[in-house]
């Protein structure tokens, strides 16, 4: 199979990468850092050989960047059959305190990226008849977080969108699922002294997205909330 990961080089996407390629799937990844996505092919070249993994510099705040990604995949890729859209930023603030492009740039990441994916590659799947859409979302997609008031808007909105590419899609044969992490063991998280079984760990992630790919085709997993057993920290 042929999948599309939007911020593939750390913590969620990056686990995502690596079990999809361990399940033979060919890659199609972005990210900012050219270093970051090397490194990632170069990884996966090491632990499964063979496996296809063509790479895409884009900032993803940049509409243009994008379409861009997107005519790079259709050039690559006669067909795919999984797109994530797990590119995601965290601007930590309250709502109405916070910077005046925090609520825009956070929406453009969070939530435009993901419409244009999925609208040009919904269309492909809608045609072929098959495919899987995976929107990361977040825990703040059900319930405001505290201190992240914009985050929380948009993840509510990715959650909305999820919800009606699978309306639209579901009788073309093509899956659309919402993945919510809660407090996930990530580079963000970098220097907390909260201890690491506090937190869910970005292979949970993965490993919950590949035993969805596993099912029957007619079985739709709707969302998968995943959050710390002790509760988000």
């Amino acid at each position: 199979m042929n999948a599309i990961v939007t911020g593939g080089t750390k913590g969620i996407g990056k686990a995502i990468c690596l079990k999809l390629a361990a399940n033979n799937c060919s890659l199609a990844v972005c990210a900012r850092n050219w270093t970051d996505l090397q490194n990632l092919k170069n990884e996966i070249a090491e632990k499964f050989p063979g496996v296809q993994v063509v790479l895409f510099k884009a900032d993803l705040e940049k509409p243009k960047d994008v379409l861009d990604f997107a005519d790079f995949v259709n050039s690559e890729f006669k067909f795919v059959d999984i797109l994530i859209n797990n590119a995601g930023i965290f601007i930590p603030s309250a709502f109405l305190d916070e910077d005046e492009n925090a609520f825009e740039k956070q929406m453009q990441i969070n939530l435009n990226t993901p419409v244009v994916l999925s609208r040009i590659f919904g269309l492909k799947m809608r045609d072929q008849k098959k495919g899987h859409i995976f929107n990361i979302c977040s825990v703040a997609s059900l319930n405001p977080a505290e201190n992240a008031g914009s985050y929380s808007v948009t993840k509510f909105a990715l959650l909305g969108l999820t919800k009606v590419l699978r309306m639209e899609l579901k009788s073309f044969g093509v899956k659309v699922t919402a993945v919510l992490p809660g407090s996930t063991l990530t580079a963000s998280w970098e220097g907390t002294t909260i201890p690491a079984d506090k937190f869910v760990k970005p292979d949970d992630v993965a490993d919950a997205i590949v035993n969805t790919l596993k099912m029957s085709p007619g079985a739709n997993v709707d969302e998968i909330i995943i959050t710390p057993l002790g509760g988000d920290v």
